[in-house]
């Protein structure tokens, strides 16, 4: 089942933190997909001289060329950027997934990705909390039936039962006790039991329908 995911991760745990920090209405939008070679990105800020700086003194990037002013307000820079996207590149491209889109604002990158199967992108997810990306999931979406735009499961939801698949709670017998995935997930073990009886309950509903109903956003 081909899946797109939209998340978020702190900038912190990517790059361009100090640049956020520095700059703090810097706003930036990747040019094209991110692959091998340095990508184009369009930067913004209230001062193209403070983010040229401030970008040029980050050590999670590196300014490749600085290119001609389309705008007054927006910028194309050719950008390198460091460890953090280039492992996250890694764990995306190496379970058979591509990143299609990722913007950064409010000291935070947004990313949409798209996984060939959900196997892909339960594995990548896993690799994700386990080098501390600190991601969020905003939206999760199947491109197997273009009658709707959503999953069955809201995305607190698909987050709930990813960690419970990976810490075994469905394995016989479990890996983890209720309480015990509770704790790391740092709710009650009530509110564990009600997420996870209503996401088995939109799982079922969505197969049995042979669609994927709209949700909206668990709080």
């Amino acid at each position: 089942m081909t899946t797109v995911v939209e998340l978020e991760i702190p900038a912190d745990r990517m790059g361009c933190g100090q640049t956020f920090d520095r700059v703090p209405t810097f706003e930036f939008e990747i040019a094209g997909m991110i692959g091998d070679s340095p990508p184009l990105v369009w930067v913004s800020g209230e001062d193209r001289d403070a983010v040229e700086e401030a970008l040029e003194t980050d050590p999670t990037v590196e300014v490749i060329a600085s290119l001609t002013d389309v705008s007054d307000d927006r910028w194309l820079f050719r950008l390198d950027f460091g460890r953090g996207v280039k492992l996250f590149e890694q764990l995306v491209s190496s379970n058979d997934g591509a990143i299609l889109e990722a913007t950064g604002h409010d000291d935070t990158w947004s990313l949409e990705l798209l996984f060939h199967d959900r196997s892909g992108l339960s594995e990548a997810h896993a690799l994700f909390r386990q080098y501390d990306f600190q991601t969020s999931v905003t939206r999760v979406n199947s491109l197997d039936n273009p009658s709707s735009s959503h999953t069955a499961l809201t995305a607190t939801q698909y987050e709930t039962i990813i960690a419970a698949h990976e810490r075994g709670y469905f394995d016989v017998p479990r890996g983890v006790t209720l309480q015990e995935l509770a704790a790391e997930l740092d709710i009650s073990h009530q509110a564990l039991s009600e997420r996870l009886r209503r996401s088995h309950a939109a799982l079922v509903s969505s197969e049995l329908s042979d669609r994927m109903a709209p949700t909206g956003i668990e709080p």
